[in-house]
Parts: structure tokens; sequence; C-alpha cells
């Protein structure tokens, strides 16, 4: 009973402060990011402490039982991964690929805490996928407020693209292969480890894409500057020339 009243908690406490974010009369997206940009920042601070701290080690210990630490972290999770899907749902401000990572994190974590094991692999994987997010949010919140094309924005790309590349996908990649080989883990939870891992490639090649293209559109742009820059300095030689 105890287990069930935590989520129900953190998704009240979610919700609450949504709608204390709702009096700024910004929009609900606005008000649904600033949620979720906090929910970010707190659970990377904690499940790094559960996960570098507080133990045991993921790579080694796949499949043990859960602390009350993880579960108390993976409960907060739940109760937000719910309000952010209701939110989702309500607004229909999500795809198939984003919606889908909701439904797999959702019953990755239910998995988790139902059977009570896997608690620490599962709070690594979290670690991992909302270690970028803040950045995400961050580079939208740039996009509303017009100060995306500048150096505050490029460093935010870059920094979430190379973040998600070494993270998410690199060190993921690791951890998944010790979820795969060890004998502890349950077959759904090995499952629900490959769904996750295919979601993060997904992702990876739509910010592969959004890299080459950004980076083609500064390039071009450069060149056109460049280019514009030259014929300037043209056209003031032959000025001086006439002269």
């Amino acid at each position: 009973m105890l287990l069930p009243l935590q989520v129900f908690c953190s998704l009240t406490g979610w919700l609450a402060l949504y709608l204390v974010f709702s009096q700024s009369q910004r929009g609900p997206e606005w008000n649904c990011r600033l949620v979720t940009l906090t929910h970010g920042v707190f659970i990377v601070i904690l499940t790094a402490y559960v996960v570098f701290i507080d133990g045991p080690w993921p790579f080694t210990h796949a499949g043990t039982d859960n602390t009350v630490l993880q579960t108390q972290a993976l409960a907060i999770c739940l109760g937000y991964f719910f309000f952010d899907m209701g939110w989702c749902l309500c607004y229909g401000s999500e795809g198939p690929v984003m919606l889908a990572h909701h439904v797999a994190s959702i019953t990755g974590i239910l998995l988790a805490l139902t059977m009570g094991k896997s608690g620490c692999e599962t709070c690594a994987a979290i670690f991992g996928s909302e270690l970028t997010n803040p950045l995400l949010q961050s580079r939208w919140f740039l996009r509303k407020l017009g100060r995306y094309d500048s150096v505050l924005g490029d460093a935010v790309d870059v920094l979430f693209i190379v973040l998600f590349a070494t993270v998410r996908v690199g060190v993921g990649s690791l951890l998944f292969y010790h979820e795969m080989v060890s004998a502890r883990p349950s077959l759904v939870t090995k499952v629900g480890g490959v769904v996750m891992y295919m979601l993060a490639w997904l992702f990876m090649v739509d910010i592969a894409k959004f890299a080459v293209k950004k980076s083609r559109a500064k390039y071009k742009r450069w060149a056109d500057n460049r280019r514009l820059d030259e014929g300037k300095m043209d056209g003031c030689s032959e000025k001086m020339k006439d002269e």
C-alpha cells in the first residue's frame, strides 16, 4: 500500500507544481516544460546519488533487489511520467515515438517496482535518459525567447548532442550489454531493455540528422557572409581607385 501512495503523492506534487506555474499565464506548454525541466534537474541529481554513491553498481549488480532509495526515486519518476503522459494525450503535443518512449518508461519503472528487482539499472537508465532533458528544455525556452540563434543556443545544442551520444548511447550500450549477459534480470526486464535501447537509437538517428542539417545551414550562412564581405571589400577597392 505504501508504494501506490508514494506514486500518487509524486503525481499530485507534479500536478500541483504545474498549477503553480500556470499562474504565469505563459501557456500550457510553457508551464509543462517548466515542470519537465524541474523534474529533469531533480531526478538527475537523485539518480546520480543512487547510482554513484548509494549503490550498488548497475554494471555488476543488475537484477538485484531494490534498495529503499531506489524505490523512492522510481516512484517519484513514475509519478512524473504519469503526469507528462496525461498532459501529452490531453494536448496532443507529441508524436508516436515520444509516446512510445513514455509508455516504455512507465512500463519499465512499474516492472522494477512491482518485482522489487532491477532498481539499480533502472535508475541508471533514468539518469542517462534525463541527463540531456534540461538541455532539451533550455533549447525550447531559448527559441521562445528569441535567443536560440546565438552562441548560447549553439553551446546548448553541441552539449546536448555530445551528452546524448556519449552517455545515453555510448554508456547506455555498455549498460545494455551487462543487462543482457547477466543471469539475474528477468526475461521481461531484458525485453524492456531492448525496447528502450532501440528507442535511444531512433532518437540518435534524428539527432544526427538535425546536427548535419544545422551544420550545413551554419556553413552556408558563413559562406554567404564571407562572399558578402568580399563583395564589400571589392567595392571599396574600386571606389578608392576611381578617386
